[in-house]
């Protein structure tokens, strides 16, 4: 392992899913699941968003799209919220959806805003 990539990724993770949400995970982890943790850590968030070529906005925008695609809402719940706090605008994460219905399909669109909606009214302290 790498302990400077896994650290930087450690970083990067919690500055977009939450401190909250990433030491729960990192705490709850078993013998079973704490290696894939570690993984994650590393490549995923210490490789990929640690590349500086693209910026954590443009990562987020690209995450929600892929994953709505890939028909994986309970990440894309996960990532949207990144995204918020990644700096995309609810104005860009609507024309996402759009763009996502038109070329992944009407139901994985439906449910990406079924979702947007959800955490926003939590956000606006509505849900």
């Amino acid at each position: 392992m790498d302990r400077d990539l896994r650290n930087k990724g450690l970083a990067n993770r919690k500055k977009v899913l939450g401190d909250a949400y990433v030491e729960k995970s990192m705490q709850s982890a078993d013998d079973f699941n704490r290696p894939f943790q570690e993984i994650l850590n590393e490549y995923c968030w210490g490789m990929a968003w640690g590349d500086e070529r693209l910026s954590h906005k443009t990562r987020s925008m690209l995450n929600i799209a892929m994953l709505a695609s890939l028909n994986r809402m309970h990440e894309w719940e996960l990532h949207l919220k990144g995204a918020l706090n990644n700096g995309v605008t609810r104005d860009e994460i609507q024309a996402i959806i759009h763009h996502v219905a038109v070329y992944a399909g009407v139901p994985v669109g439906v449910e990406c805003m079924r979702i947007a909606r959800k955490v926003f009214a939590e956000i606006d302290g509505k849900a």
